[in-house]
């Protein structure tokens, strides 16, 4: 939690006394070394409104706990010192939303509003004070990951990465035979959905879902009747609500506060004076005085609100408002601007993703080549070196054949001397005839084979010829592969490419980005128009998506685990109510019935 020392030096406190102020709120922890003693509860509001950039601060207020154990919230009109603040230095506070907005996309205007009433309602989900069913917190932590870390990234993205997150209520982890890993790959397959939802965008949807909550926005007080029977009151922005001790979800009574005339209090008894003069008093007991004081005191901040929504807005509220409008603007435009520039990165780098498959594949195609020449060549100098052989052999048998036909003749003169040598020189000479054709058959085949050699020579070299040829025109299909178009200068080129948000504000105020054109303009205003036509489709698609969770997660449910409330909120689902439907029920009887069914309970 961010820590902020606010210190002022003792010459800026007027040279008296000074106590020390700690002020938690929902995102940060701030210290105030310096308060004088004189100053009220409206000074130190004030003074932490300033710190933190707050402007809506009717909403909220300082909230402590008192020497008696109840928790009260500081008086603006009194002495810090003169309320019954904790005995500690410095004097812890908590900084709380007090009241709540009806309609949170219509009335919360800063983005601090929004993420304090965000992070304050997701404790009370998470602490259980707020009952939210299984199904619909599944989904609301996802929105509450999507604000976290962003749109969704399967690449970065490892398993057990929200185990270190509470997201769950307790309530709901215990009720299902599911281990954690099984919860986080559901609120994963949501997370993924919310992807180009900014952080703001997703606090508000989680707002939206929750404020539909039957105990959102509701501050709980037991009280008695006449008849002493134990009950609950609920103070909310819309009215006071009576429930039945069992059950805090479906209240019983309801009185708008249109319907409220006057309320007050004496000792332990309340009254609540509803409007008509024929009405009766709507009287209940608290068991301290304290109670009645707190209660009262959420009733006309709570009613004061909802007067003040019913009345045009006060020119800061339209100024802050018309201020806001802008702002969102100007930030649609940078993510619309920033959404493009990603989308041509995307792109850049799939085309330099399909230019390196490219020149691998060329360069691949150039070591096949260079391989195959290799291969010739080598066959080349093969046949020719066979060749030389064959040719060495067959001028030895040409030679050999010539020796024979020498011998034969000299055999044929010296046969004539005797009969005897003659006949057996006829017989050897037909011996040698026999042998030197044997060897001129020998030294043709000898000599053909050298033809043939010759000739697989010739065509090897045909092959090598051709094999750098295809080289050649490989070299010139792709003349930037691979020495005038590397890989490194594919890096070079990127690395000048980023993305920006530079915008700029016009003399009048008006806003322009850069990127977007006046046709931009219209098509960011159509899709606006479009987002609101497409909103209940939205919501029956959210509606069937809850439907589908629950549903499958319903066969792991451990039924000794439910709770009271799961079971009201169980039957009231069953019978098709909802939170304002059950609103529309305890508001249709006349004020006078309801008095007298309150008196009766």
């Amino acid at each position: 939690m961010p820590f902020v020392n606010m210190k002022k030096a003792s010459s800026q406190a007027g040279g008296g006394k000074s106590f020390a102020v700690r002020v938690t709120t929902m995102d940060a922890e701030l210290e105030f070394s310096y308060i004088e003693q004189k100053a009220t509860g409206k000074d130190l509001f004030e003074l932490v409104c300033r710190t933190i950039g707050l402007r809506e601060t009717w909403y909220f207020g300082l909230q402590f706990i008192d020497s008696k154990g109840y928790i009260s919230w500081l008086k603006f009109d009194k002495k810090v010192l003169d309320q019954d603040v904790p005995k500690e230095s410095p004097v812890p506070f908590l900084f709380l939303a007090k009241f709540y907005p009806e309609d949170v996309s219509e009335e919360l205007i800063q983005e601090i509003t929004q993420r304090l009433f965000f992070l304050q309602v997701k404790q009370s989900i998470l602490n259980m004070d707020i009952y939210c069913p299984p199904e619909a917190s599944v989904l609301l932590a996802s929105y509450a990951v999507q604000a976290k870390y962003g749109d969704y990234d399967p690449s970065n993205y490892k398993p057990g990465m929200l185990s270190s997150d509470d997201l769950l209520p307790q309530r709901v982890i215990d009720q299902y035979q599911m281990t954690p890993e099984m919860w986080e790959d559901r609120i994963k397959e949501w997370y993924a959905d919310h992807k180009g939802m900014s952080g703001d965008e997703a606090e508000m949807e989680y707002l939206k879902i929750a404020q539909d909550l039957e105990q959102y926005g509701v501050n709980y007080f037991q009280i008695k009747n006449k008849k002493n029977t134990e009950l609950w009151l609920g103070v909310d922005a819309l009215g006071l609500n009576v429930y039945d001790q069992n059950n805090r979800l479906e209240p019983k009574i309801t009185f708008p506060w249109s319907e409220v005339k006057n309320i007050s209090f004496k000792e332990k008894k309340f009254v609540i004076k509803p409007v008509g003069k024929k009405v009766p008093d709507f009287i209940f007991y608290a068991p301290k005085v304290k109670i009645n004081k707190l209660i009262l005191e959420l009733c006309v901040g709570n009613h004061e609100l909802f007067m003040r929504r019913r009345k045009p807005d006060s020119m800061e509220i339209q100024q802050m408002k018309a201020n806001a409008r802008d702002e969102r603007q100007r930030k649609r435009c940078d993510r619309a601007k920033l959404a493009k520039e990603k989308q041509l990165k995307e792109e850049a780098l799939r085309e330099k993703a399909e230019l390196e498959r490219k020149l691998s594949q060329m360069q691949e195609e150039v070591r096949t080549a260079q391989e195959m020449l290799k291969r010739s060549e080598e066959t080349t100098e093969l046949l020719a070196e066979k060749a030389r052989f064959a040719e060495e052999e067959a001028q030895l048998l040409t030679q050999k054949a010539s020796d024979a036909e020498r011998e034969i003749q000299s055999i044929k003169i010296t046969a004539i001397k005797t009969e005897e040598e003659r006949i057996l020189m006829e017989f050897r000479a037909r011996e040698y005839e026999m042998i030197a054709t044997k060897l001129l058959e020998d030294s043709e085949r000898r000599a053909k084979e050298a033809d043939q050699l010759k000739d697989e020579l010739t065509q090897a070299r045909m092959s090598e010829k051709l094999a750098k040829e295809r080289l050649l025109e490989v070299a010139r299909v792709s003349p930037t592969y691979p020495t005038m178009f590397p890989l490194a200068s594919l890096t070079s080129d990127l690395s000048d490419f980023h993305i920006g948000n530079s915008h700029q504000i016009s003399v009048d105020g008006e806003f322009s980005c850069e990127l977007l054109g006046d046709g931009d303009m219209d098509q960011l205003s159509q899709e606006i128009e479009r987002e609101r036509v497409e909103y209940m489709e939205k919501s029956k698609h959210l509606q069937e998506q809850l439907k589908e969770l629950k549903s499958e997660i319903e066969v792991l449910k451990v039924e000794e685990k439910e709770t009271d409330l799961d079971r009201l909120h169980e039957s009231s689902i069953q019978r098709g109510d909802s939170k304002y439907s059950t609103l529309r029920q305890a508001k249709s009887s006349s004020a006078q019935a309801r008095v007298a069914f309150f008196e009766e309970l």
